[in-house]
């Protein structure tokens, strides 16, 4: 594995997006409606570096299956919304890979009657959009490989790093086959701050 972004770089990302998020809304009230379950880590990170009022729902959102590393069909969730009449919305996403998942959910967000929606996502592939839409705030850029930790897995597991790590095909191989990856770290960068 090698590291993409590290703790302390991630850390000073989200505070990065938190400022830019209060210099577009001021102290309005903004609703943060994360996407399970790559953004659970951002979420909790991003809204303790929000100023002023911060209220929080979850959707599901999902177009990855398993061990696969291409999207595939959209399936969305938003029965865990609160209402979100009249309220600011930022769209929390770990990654924006195609764009598929996050033009299916602004498109639903929009329909339930919110004064603004942006969206926020921590990385952004480079080369891989399928679609028009760019997400209003990106934490990092990154070449099209397949990373793991903070939030984003693979067949489940590895959301726990603490840092960001991109799998070669081979060890994407071996992952599939069962084998312990954490001993094979490689300290170098291949992200880019927007």
């Amino acid at each position: 594995m090698q590291i993409v972004l590290s703790q302390e770089e991630l850390s000073e990302g989200i505070s990065r997006l938190a400022r830019c998020i209060r210099d577009d809304l001021g102290r309005q009230p903004v609703t943060v409606v994360g996407v399970l379950t790559g953004s659970i880590v951002l979420v909790a990170d991003l809204i303790r570096s929000l100023d002023g009022p911060v209220r929080v729902g979850m959707v599901w959102a999902s177009s990855y299956r398993g061990t696969a590393t291409s999207p595939g069909r959209l399936d969305l969730r938003l029965d865990l919304l609160p209402d979100l009449t009249g309220q600011h919305v930022l769209v929390v996403d770990d990654i924006f890979d195609t764009g598929r998942t996050l033009e299916g959910l602004l498109a639903e967000l929009h329909k339930r009657g919110a004064a603004s929606v942006r969206s926020l996502v921590l990385l952004k592939k480079t080369g891989r959009a399928e679609v028009a839409i760019e997400p209003d705030y990106v934490g990092f850029e990154i070449p099209d490989r397949f990373v793991i930790g903070y939030g984003l897995d693979f067949d489940g597991g590895w959301r726990h790093l603490p840092y960001l790590a991109a799998l070669d095909p081979d060890e994407i191989e071996a992952a599939r086959c069962g084998h312990d990856l954490s001993g094979s770290v490689d300290a170098g960068r291949t992200a880019e701050t927007p």
